[in-house]
């Protein structure tokens, strides 16, 4: 099991609790996406608070950007991705660690 990630140009070690065989490429943006939900598991963060966190958006801004990178993080992740990050209808997405 590789002990990184690597990105388009730099390498960060892989999470514990991600194991990826061959591990994924992730960018910048996915691998901050994935970091902050990590860091609250089993707690729904919504749209908005994901928007302004990990890419600095200003309150009430609308995109579709946040469901492209899920759709992308879970493709790269496998299995493991599919089963771990849940979506919530019109709330936000979740990290479920031990499902």
């Amino acid at each position: 099991m590789p002990s990184e990630i690597t990105y388009t140009d730099e390498k960060q070690p892989l999470s514990p609790e991600i194991p990826v065989e061959d591990g994924p490429r992730l960018t910048r943006l996915e691998s901050a996406l994935l970091a902050w939900l990590q860091q609250y598991p089993g707690k729904c963060l919504s749209r908005e608070s994901l928007l302004q966190n990990v890419w600095g958006y200003r309150e009430g801004v609308k995109s579709r950007t946040l469901d492209v990178h899920i759709r992308r993080l879970r493709f790269k992740l496998g299995p493991l991705g599919r089963k771990r990050i849940k979506t919530f209808f019109r709330d936000g997405y979740c990290w479920y660690p031990d499902t």
